[in-house]
């Protein structure tokens, strides 16, 4: 059931596409590109209950992507082409669009790889490692899971009906906001125990999700594919006394260099929003030698983020959103920018 926020930023890409606003936002610019989130590339819809579904699109929604965007005169670049690209003084330099995939899902070797090898398209993945080892928690969608598959749930001595799909979301509001908000090892006891009670295999579940190293080699192993770090745990890190979280990113790169030989120059920071990661978390990222850093802050790439490259921001290629003339108003980083001044 999409919120009131999400019904609104609906009416603005379809005002924004009808007014052809887009196409002169970008002429008369200064952005130099846009880096898009993904996570999922799924083909089926998603169930009604579903609130997760802003995490997916459809292999075919990502195709279009990368061919309107071409068709836009953008360049769709690796991170490490961005970087120079930002820091480049030819004013004429063309605009870029870099595509980036957090956390690893099966998914996108089934459903996303095969695209982006036919549009011979170069990409990112930022890469969890302890939830590839199949020790992580994937607990939002088991949230979603749970609530799904029952009538009530409880959880600390707290019964919520869920009998409805109205009810479900909002079980899942309530459950979602209270673990962000705990810290971190707390919302490990908590989900444990909340899975555990109603039957649910965390473990299982995350091995079903993520690739294994073994899958992931195919995408180490992949010359259009640059592999990010995406810490150890997938925690929120501005929760994490500092050398937790400087533990946090530093290991995640040490393991995936271990693994693949390379060490990652580019990190993601779970969640990525200003109350998961800030200046504490883009100054360990420079102390530890990430060339970048993304964010899940809305806005475009400018000249001045060569100066910030740990403290980048992101466009969600959102799932609510797969409609083939809502791209025009993803590649406009300057939309995304006024946005994120007017919601941070």
């Amino acid at each position: 059931m999409p919120s009131l926020k999400y019904a609104a930023i609906g009416a603005m890409f379809e005002a924004l596409w009808l007014s052809r606003l887009p196409g002169l936002i970008r002429s008369l610019s200064s952005s130099r590109g846009v880096i898009f989130t993904l996570h999922r590339v799924l083909p089926d819809a998603p169930a009604e209950f579903s609130p997760n579904a802003i995490l997916q699109v459809r292999p075919d929604f990502l195709e279009y992507c990368i061919e309107r965007v071409r068709a836009l005169d953008i360049d769709i670049v690796s991170m490490d082409e961005a970087v120079i690209r930002v820091a480049s003084t030819d004013d004429h330099e063309r605009p870029f669009v870099v595509l980036t995939f957090d956390d690893a899902y099966k998914d996108n070797l089934q459903y996303a790889l095969p695209v982006l090898r036919r549009q011979d398209c170069p990409f990112t993945l930022y890469v969890p490692t302890a939830l590839v080892d199949g020790t992580g928690e994937v607990w939002w969608q088991a949230i979603e899971d749970i609530i799904a598959r029952h009538d009530a749930v409880t959880i600390e001595a707290k019964r919520l009906d869920t009998s409805t799909l109205a009810l479900k979301q909002a079980a899942y509001d309530v459950l979602y906001w209270r673990m962000r908000k705990m810290p971190e090892a707390d919302r490990v006891v908590l989900m444990r125990g909340f899975a555990a009670a109603h039957g649910y295999d965390l473990d299982q579940q995350c091995l079903d999700l993520i690739m294994d190293w073994h899958e992931l080699r195919q995408f180490a192993d992949e010359p259009l594919c640059t592999i990010g770090a995406h810490t150890v745990h997938h925690y929120e890190l501005a929760k994490l006394p500092i050398e937790q979280a400087r533990s946090e990113m530093a290991q995640s790169a040490d393991i995936l260099q271990a693994k693949f030989g390379h060490r990652p120059a580019h990190i993601s920071y779970p969640i990525g929003g200003p109350a998961s990661a800030g200046p504490r978390e883009f100054e360990l990222a420079r102390e530890l030698g990430f060339r970048t850093g993304v964010t899940t802050r809305p806005g475009g790439i400018y000249v001045r983020h060569s100066q910030t490259p740990q403290a980048l921001p992101r466009v969600s290629l959102n799932g609510l959103f797969q409609k083939n003339r809502y791209v025009d108003v993803f590649a406009t980083g300057t939309i995304f920018s006024i946005m994120g001044r007017i919601t941070g």
